[in-house]
């Protein structure tokens, strides 16, 4: 019996299963409850709409939903087609999408099936997180895989477009660049994000008009700006970052994300001096977890549901390691305690307002982990030291 229920959590294809169906799930659940409930689905079919009608899909439309949209233009073609469905089937779908590109990046990781499923369960509470508010977020760590997957395959053009779905919906996907130096053919992908880098700017065109996509690029810039400031404010449910730690326990809001962002990205930096390690794919995948990371602990617009990203950069990198000492072991229970579970019934109500609010506590495990990240690619013989299978 215990052997046949380790054969079941073990195939990737049984916990692939539970993704799709908690996703449909959830989101029909949401849906249920009214349009308070699915509110950032209404958010996102609203840049449809808005787009049609050449209308800012940056302002606040209080009729339509709460709150405003900050995904670029080229979001409207992405959500089009769940923006026409009724409400119920369009937000059912969306999510199951968003979460069909994830398990197809965890699917193409050079895993075992068996480390396949185990990255896809350690990563489902941020999952479940993620999913409840709609987030885009999921997809988006599926992009960012791929973007390092398809460039190992010699798929620069896979690799590109990846990269550019991301970039063009959140800032958050040009991060896939981390990955440039391990490319072969350079000029191939070079001449395919300027290929693909123009198509998505027409394609939003085509609902609306040349003006307003430009002028929409133009609001999203300031949009971003307003954005990052307004999350810069002490105890709210932004701004889970390295920044966000530090600015809480000091209690000053003004300091600027520079201060961080210049000396952390150096340090992100640093592994790129080892070339002797280029070819190794261990080595190229640490890197990529070190990149999903980086991108959530050095933003200001980090909140809980982004967690996807940073979580499945943990996954990554406890995966990688040859043999598991207790410090791992004890590392990876930590974040899933006080990360994955932070604003669970696990705690009590004035432990995540008085502690993992007011602190951006959330962040604190995934800050250690990016740390040792770092430690590993700038010491380790990824030929000797850590296995793919």
């Amino acid at each position: 019996m215990k052997n046949r229920f380790l054969k079941i959590i073990s195939d990737y294809r049984i916990v692939f299963a539970v993704y799709i169906i908690i996703t449909a799930f959830s989101a029909f659940s949401k849906w249920k409850r009214g349009t308070g409930g699915y509110n950032n689905y209404l958010i996102f079919k609203g840049v449809f709409q808005n787009t049609v009608k050449q209308k800012n899909i940056f302002l606040q439309y209080p009729d339509m939903f709460f709150d405003s949209n900050h995904y670029g233009v080229f979001f409207s073609v992405l959500i089009a087609p769940f923006a026409i469905m009724p409400d119920w089937l369009g937000a059912v779908l969306w999510n199951v999408a968003n979460a069909a590109v994830f398990l197809f990046a965890v699917y193409k990781l050079p895993f075992s099936s068996r480390k396949k499923a185990f990255f896809a369960w350690l990563c489902l509470q941020e999952f479940i997180t993620a999913a409840l508010y709609f987030q885009f977020n999921i997809a988006l760590t599926g992009l960012l895989m791929l973007s390092a997957v398809y460039i190992y395959e010699r798929k620069e053009t896979q690799s590109a477009i990846a990269i550019l779905i991301g970039t063009f919906v959140k800032i958050y996907g040009i991060v896939g660049l981390s990955a440039f130096f391990f490319i072969r053919n350079k000029w191939k992908f070079i001449l395919s994000m300027i290929g693909f880098s123009v198509l998505f700017f027409v394609l939003p065109m085509l609902i609306s008009s040349p003006h307003f996509v430009i002028n929409s690029y133009a609001d999203w810039y300031y949009s971003l700006s307003e954005k990052n400031l307004s999350n810069q404010v002490l105890g709210n449910r932004q701004d889970y970052s390295l920044m966000g730690v530090i600015r809480r326990i000091l209690g000053r809001a003004d300091i600027s994300n520079l201060v961080f962002m210049v000396p952390g990205f150096i340090i992100f930096m640093l592994p790129y001096l080892r070339t002797k390690q280029y070819k190794n794919w261990a080595f190229q995948l640490m890197i990529l977890a070190s990149t999903l990371l980086f991108v959530v602990l050095f933003s200001s617009g980090s909140e809980s549901p982004t967690y996807i990203i940073a979580m499945a950069g943990v996954v990554l990198w406890f995966l990688l390691q040859k043999k598991y000492t207790k410090w791992d072991i004890g590392l990876l229970i930590f974040v899933m305690i006080f990360t994955c579970f932070a604003f669970s019934d696990l705690f009590p109500k004035w432990i995540k307002e008085e502690v993992f609010i007011k602190y951006s506590t959330k962040a604190i495990p995934c800050i250690i982990v990016w740390f040792r990240v770092i430690y590993e690619l700038l010491t380790k013989d990824f030929e000797k030291d850590y296995q793919l299978d």
